[in-house]
């Protein structure tokens, strides 16, 4: 596998990665044999990027800590603070940035995952009541105190990654990209690539949709997404068959295809799709050598350009403010 440099803070990691599904409820999906299977075969592979986050109860990072143990020192870890759960959309997301709940959060991810310090952490979403500044200056003082290594920033805007990059080097601004969702190239990629900050790209193969694992409307949380709506479905689904049709005249799989193009996007972009199954996190291992050239690229912008590639809007309302602040 490939490395790839997070940016200019020295950090180097597997040009592919891997995020940690969420282990809800006491046991991960396909038990925790699977899981740690799993994780050790992403070692194995030299997927040496591992992403999670305190999602719920932090079940997930218990679960991964598990996985880890007697492999920890080979594998970038990395998690995320900030992004209170438990509450509905409805009730409306609360986020804190402050340094108080970011040493909380840290100390409880520690202990859940078995480690004594972090390779990345990353402020899980801006807090519109903490100043940036104030949120990544309690950052530094973890990273001061050996707690973490490197400092990242989830879903911000170009001028909230400035404003942070000068308080302190951000190593990874990572966000939602993939060919289905290409909002940041207007303004986000272009900041991170002057900063010399990486990006770090989830939900890379669509929310599944470009691995071909969205054949009807689903009835999982991807329910609420527009582009996966009885209406807009059947006609996205007919823009899958012209791009499976190339990943098939390319020798490789759609996912693999998918994930081809986000790595071709710039060699400051990390990928890091998330899978319980062995044989997918092969297959997605596998992206890595699939050559896209330039008449590829310019198919796969063609069926699926920065706007209007698919119908339907990425979410059920509005979150231009919450996202690019």
């Amino acid at each position: 596998m490939q490395s790839r440099r997070l940016g200019s803070t020295g950090l180097t990691v597997s040009a592919i990665g891997w995020g940690a599904p969420t282990f809800s409820g006491d046991t991960p999906p396909g038990g925790l044999e699977n899981a740690v299977a799993v994780v050790h075969r992403a070692v194995e592979l030299g997927l040496t990027l591992i992403d999670t986050a305190d999602h719920g109860d932090g079940n997930n990072e218990v679960v991964l800590g598990r996985a880890l143990e007697g492999i920890r020192d080979k594998v970038v870890l990395c998690s995320k603070f900030g992004n209170l759960r438990g509450q509905s959309w409805a009730e409306g997301r609360t986020v804190d940035g402050s340094p108080e709940y970011a040493r909380k959060a840290l100390e409880a991810s520690l202990k859940r995952l078995k480690t004594d310090w972090l390779d990345l952490y990353y402020l899980h979403r801006v807090d519109p009541a903490v100043p940036v500044e104030e949120s990544v200056g309690g950052m530094v003082r973890l990273k001061e105190e050996g707690k973490i290594r490197h400092i990242g920033l989830c879903e911000a805007g170009p001028g909230t990654i400035r404003r942070a990059a000068a308080v302190h080097p951000i190593a990874a601004v990572e966000s939602e990209y993939s060919l289905m969702t290409r909002d940041y190239e207007a303004d986000t990629l272009p900041a991170v690539r002057d900063l010399g900050i990486g990006f770090v790209a989830y939900y890379a193969l669509g929310r599944g949709f470009f691995s071909g694992a969205v054949t009807r409307p689903p009835e999982d949380n991807r329910r609420s997404v527009p582009r996966f709506s009885p209406e807009n479905l059947p006609r996205n689904l007919e823009k899958f068959r012209a791009f499976g049709a190339m990943a098939a005249d390319k020798g490789c799989t759609p996912g693999q295809l998918a994930l081809a193009w986000v790595l071709h996007q710039g060699d400051f972009i990390v990928p890091i799709p998330g899978t319980n199954s062995i044989k997918h996190l092969e297959e997605n291992a596998g992206a890595a050598a699939v050559r896209l050239d330039a008449a590829d690229l310019a198919a796969l912008e063609a069926l699926f350009p920065r706007t209007g590639g698919l119908a339907g809007a990425r979410f059920d309302r509005d979150r231009s403010d919450e996202l690019n602040i």
